[in-house]
This record gives structure tokens, C-alpha cells and sequence, in this order.
């Protein structure tokens, strides 16, 4: 049972990865048809609101949490405001290879955190393959270390600090309540704040024409199965195991690229997501 219970975690995990590089994206798209990723942004916890209340009344199940936990559970919606707007931040001042490649500390982030807490313990073979994974990111995405703005690498790793620090907290918090029940909270909390502050900068745009409300609401879609799915992973792997395999999602972006957008990929992007692949398989049989 154990044994299976972590393969549906591993499985939620690869695939969250996933649903958010598809959720990103489509919401890039939306961008060519009037939105902005502001709007985007604002709006895109609204989906996991709705299928959250749905899943849990129909599982019969309050809607309430104790008044500590929603006092934290609050808190994070807040730290998920600051690293969606300090990413969004990094990605306008500097190449979009860069600021995902310093986002992506965030595995690494995750795992010295846990370990600093005495909450997991950083194994060797966790460490080599979290470096490994992220070696292999930079050589997948490409990414040229030069005339970068300072500023823009400040955000990109406040961010990547951020969703590290929800990661632990929210898995702390999962240990004794229902990782749904807590994830509905963030998403109401963040929701609340991300419109408040779009309505008060001015910049709520939404689409212009059909195609681009088909492209936000798809990129929405898969927006709630990967936050669902993500922390549900938290909750049955740990917070650790989880950020780690998200490591598919700069991977599976480049990959996207290269199919379905004819982008050409050099020798050493292909050996960059040779070693993610293999560092991800080696780390999935140790675990499991």
C-alpha cells in the first residue's frame, strides 16, 4: 500500500509539472489576443476555487478549517502573490531562459529548507540529483550568462524562495488536515489579493477576441488539475520529492517547443534533458 500510495504521488507530482508548462504556455497565448499575465494571474486561482468547493461538498466535507490554519493557510495565499508578481517581474528584465532557470532553484530551495528545519533529511543522493537536475535545466533551456539585470535576478530568486517556502509550510500543515481543504483556502486568499491588486494597478485586460478566452480558460484548466495535483503530491510525498519532480516542467516545455513550434535544439539542449530525465529516473527508484 505504501509502495502504491507513493507511485500516485510520484505520478501527481510529474504530471502537476506538466499541467503548469501547458497552463503557461496557453496563457502566453492569451497574451496575443488582449490579456496580460497580470489578468492571467488574478484570475487563475478562480478554477481550483470552484472544483475545491464542488470536490469537497460533494465528499461531505466542512469547508472550515481551525482558525490557526486558515490564519496560515491566508499567510500563503500572500507569499503566492509575491512570487507570481516578483516572477512575472524577473521575466520582463531578463531572458525568459534565465529567470526560469534561477525560478527552478526552487527543488534545491525546498530541500535545504527541510533540512535546515530538522523536517527531511538531505540525503546524498537527493542533493547530487537535485544539482544534477539543475545543471541539466540550464543546459536544456540554453541560457547565456551575460548583461544581466540585477534586479531581475533578485526577483527570479525571491520567487523561487517563495513557492520553496509554501511547499514546506503547506506540507507541514497537510500532515493533519486534508491537503484540498488547505489548498482551497490559499486559493481564495490568493485570489482576493491578486484582484484587489490588479483593480487597484489598473491593469485587468481580458481577452479580446473567442480565441483568446478559449486560450486563458484552457490554460486555467490545466492551471487547477496542476495546483491540485501538486499539493495533494505534498501531502502524500513531501515537499521535497514534489518541488524535485517538477523538474519535468522546463524539460517538457523545451520539448513542446521543439514539437509543436519547429524550435531547433542544439547538441547541448538534448544532452540537458538527457540529464534531467535520467537524474528524475534515478531518483524515482531510490524513493520508490
Amino acid at each position: 500500500m505504501f509502495f502504491k500510495q507513493t507511485y500516485i504521488g510520484i505520478f501527481l507530482a510529474l504530471s502537476s509539472g506538466i499541467g503548469f508548462m501547458a497552463s503557461n504556455t496557453l496563457a502566453g497565448v492569451s497574451y496575443q489576443f488582449g490579456s496580460n499575465p497580470l489578468t492571467v494571474s488574478a484570475t487563475r486561482f478562480m478554477l481550483p476555487v470552484i472544483v475545491l468547493t464542488i470536490l469537497l461538498k460533494s465528499s461531505g466535507l466542512r469547508l472550515v478549517l481551525p482558525k490557526r490554519i486558515v490564519i496560515v493557510s491566508i499567510i500563503l495565499g500572500f507569499i503566492t502573490v509575491i512570487y507570481t508578481i516578483t516572477l512575472l517581474n524577473s521575466i520582463e528584465v531578463l531572458p525568459l531562459a534565465i529567470a526560469i532557470l534561477i525560478f527552478y532553484l526552487f527543488p534545491i530551495f525546498t530541500g535545504l529548507i527541510l533540512s535546515v528545519f530538522g523536517w527531511q533529511k538531505l540525503t546524498p543522493i537527493k542533493a547530487s540529483t537535485s544539482v544534477i537536475a539543475f545543471m541539466g535545466i540550464s543546459l536544456a533551456l540554453g541560457a547565456d550568462f551575460i548583461d544581466l539585470d540585477g534586479w531581475g535576478i533578485i526577483y527570479a530568486m525571491i520567487a523561487a524562495t517563495g513557492l520553496a517556502t509554501i511547499s514546506v509550510i503547506s506540507s507541514r500543515l497537510m500532515t493533519h488536515e486534508d491537503a484540498r481543504l488547505v489548498t482551497l483556502h490559499m486559493s481564495i486568499s490568493a485570489t482576493l489579493i491578486l484582484i484587489i491588486f490588479c483593480l487597484l494597478d489598473g491593469g485587468f485586460m481580458l481577452p479580446n477576441s473567442s480565441a483568446g478566452w478559449i486560450s486563458i480558460l484552457i490554460s486555467h484548466a490545466f492551471y487547477a488539475y496542476a495546483m491540485i495535483s501538486f499539493f495533494i503530491a505534498i501531502s502524500i510525498i513531501g515537499a521535497g520529492e514534489t518541488t524535485f519532480y517538477n523538474n519535468i516542467e522546463p524539460i517538457m516545455a523545451v520539448g513542446a517547443g521543439y514539437l509543436f513550434l519547429n524550435q531547433n535544439l542544439t547538441m547541448f539542449q538534448y544532452i540537458g534533458i538527457l540529464i534531467v530525465l535520467l537524474a528524475l529516473l534515478y531518483h524515482g527508484r531510490k524513493v520508490a
